[in-house]
């Protein structure tokens, strides 16, 4: 177990932050039914508190079940009722293992000139896969973890690339309870119902990826739309479908270079919003789609979700390889160009920002009054959600503002979005360790939980029981001690 001794130099602000940290958490998280879509049905990634929900685990203990998926998928798992579904795509070859870590700026550690070896280029790290491959979806029994069906939707050899650290079945699939939309970037939508049968579908054409890195963006699900965003280096788009039927009910063509980003659909008072980041700007469109505003000035790579709490709209953008990596929390209403101008930090529209804040891989995570971030060398920093004041240091980061946090040393990496129930936040690495966090005790690491397999899904929480997908397995645990 890897435990840090934090020293506050913000200690009164602390105090009184979380008391409302409990008071707010059970406004602020998804009931535990169901758990539809990446990062829950509200985006939050955060749950009712419950008991039953572990605090630790391994591959022995507070297992309900484990079920090995056959393929390759980094999609989430999504819950509906008696059902789980992950999608996956399996090769008739051998196909390359997923490679952790960073990447400076093309392909993975082996191929560094800081370790002796050529200069990376861009195809480094894209493999080319000629074998056939199918593309599947699996439905899971909830109680025993049973395989209840297989649908394959497709079936050829991949006609675009993919990055080793990506797979061609990224997309989190999303359901409504009457049917599971599964999303395969490059190839098409597919909606299935509960017995696993295909209603519709429709296919797109493959387009070019930023260096062949291929697509991982997730679908979106609103009041009967079906929402997908496909941002690549031929013509973007944003298109709404009819989840019933289909049917395309609107499309609008984006001047966007390949992001990895997943949409976002904001509601309140004023109005029903589709947020959308990209690389040149963000974008937010009515539901008709019809552009409502846009602001510039995020990282070249998007990967983040944006997401809503305490009726601010947060967006993240921080690739590795540049400067700015900006977060910003938005307030409704906005109309236009709201970009900030030259030395602003807040405007009409933007409440707060920060121009060094953001990770790359993980989407941050509001936690009563905390925004936390997670970056992906497994350092962290939490701030105020509502001011964007940083609320941690010790007494390193008060002479060193660039110093974070750090969960564990020698882990791979971190790309999993982090959760959170039961006043803990939890991070998944690369490696497969959990690291849990206690915001009640200085955001101390109070345990490490191993999986032994490479972990690059966000994960699923519903009725009192967390599913992570591993490489090989989908793992249902529990607290086997309030069964």
């Amino acid at each position: 177990m890897h435990s840090i001794q934090l020293r506050s130099v913000k200690a009164a602000a602390l105090v009184a932050l979380m008391g409302g940290l409990v008071a707010t958490t059970t406004v602020l998280a998804l009931e535990n039914d169901n758990w539809p879509s990446f990062r829950g049905g509200d985006a939050l990634s955060t749950a009712e508190d419950d008991p039953r929900l572990p605090t630790t685990w391994s591959t022995t203990e507070n297992v309900v079940w484990e079920t090995p998926i056959d393929g390759l998928g980094w999609s989430s798992p999504v819950v509906w009722g008696d059902r789980i579904f992950v999608t996956t795509v399996v090769s008739d070859g051998e196909t390359q293992e997923p490679r952790m870590g960073l990447y400076f700026p093309f392909g993975s550690p082996a191929t560094s000139p800081d370790l002796g070896y050529p200069d990376p280029k861009p195809g480094d790290l894209m493999e080319r896969e000629v074998d056939a491959h199918h593309w599947r979806v699996y439905a899971l029994d909830f109680e025993s973890g049973d395989v209840v069906w297989t649908a394959e939707v497709n079936t050829g050899e991949p006609l675009f690339d993919r990055h080793l650290k990506n797979t061609f079945a990224s997309s989190t699939p999303v359901t409504d309870g009457e049917r599971v939309y599964a999303y395969f970037g490059n190839v098409g939508v597919f909606a299935l119902d509960m017995a696993g049968d295909v209603v519709w579908e429709r296919r797109f054409e493959p387009v070019e990826t930023r260096y062949g890195w291929g697509p991982a963006a997730s679908p979106v699900l609103h009041d009967g739309t079906l929402f997908i965003v496909n941002d690549n280096e031929e013509q973007s788009f944003v298109v709404a479908l009819d989840a019933a039927t289909g049917e395309e009910r609107w499309r609008t063509e984006r001047e966007e270079g390949t992001n990895w980003s997943t949409p976002f659909v904001w509601e309140h008072e004023g109005r029903t919003e589709l947020v959308t980041t990209g690389s040149d700007q963000v974008r937010s469109y009515d539901m008709d789609g019809r552009e409502l505003w846009r602001f510039g000035g995020l990282s070249s790579i998007t990967i983040a979700q944006p997401f809503s709490a305490h009726g601010l709209l947060y967006i993240a953008s921080g690739y590795i390889g540049d400067n700015v990596k900006p977060v910003l929390a938005l307030r409704p209403g906005g109309e236009g160009d709201i970009s900030l101008k030259e030395g602003e930090r807040s405007n009409d529209s933007i409440v707060w920002y920060d121009d060094t804040a953001a990770a790359y891989h993980p989407t941050p995570l509001v936690y009563g009054d905390y925004y936390f971030t997670l970056h992906d060398r497994g350092f962290f920093a939490v701030h105020d959600a509502k001011t964007g004041e940083e609320m941690y240091f010790t007494e390193q980061q008060v002479s060193n503002q660039e110093v974070r946090q750090r969960i564990g040393r020698g882990t791979g990496g971190f790309s999993a979005s982090p959760w959170a129930y039961n006043g803990k936040i939890f991070a998944l690495s690369e490696d497969g360790d959990t690291y849990v966090i206690d915001t009640a005790r200085e955001f101390s690491v109070v345990a490490t939980n191993s999986l032994e397999e490479v972990g690059m899904s966000s994960p699923a929480i519903a009725r009192g029981s967390l599913f992570i997908r591993t490489r090989s397995h989908l793992w249902r645990l529990t607290d086997l001690s309030q069964e």
